[in-house]
């Protein structure tokens, strides 16, 4: 992956799929990226927080994005879900 971290590259494709949900009234965040087990730790906030598709929007879209696009990417999960205690998934493309 050249020189840069696998955060970077998180960074970079998350910072691409931003104005999509933006663009929805919802935001995404990049929290944490665990390079050993490719776990990807992301906050939705905004609309994302209570629409009813964003489990779906964050497993078939930002992780499906990431996972083709970053090397080593495994799981996203949703930081602000794991808070309140749900399933760790969320977002609105």
């Amino acid at each position: 992956m050249s020189d840069a971290t696998m955060r970077d590259e998180v960074d970079k494709v998350i910072q691409i799929i931003r104005p999509a949900v933006q663009a929805d009234n919802g935001d995404i965040h990049l929290r944490d990226v665990d390079e050993e087990s490719g776990l990807v730790t992301v906050e939705l906030l905004g609309a994302c927080v209570s629409c009813p598709a964003s489990t779906v929007t964050l497993k078939a879209g930002v992780e499906r994005i990431l996972k083709d696009r970053v090397p080593g990417v495994t799981e996203v999960v949703n930081a602000g879900a794991q808070a309140a205690g749900a399933d760790g998934t969320a977002v609105c493309l």
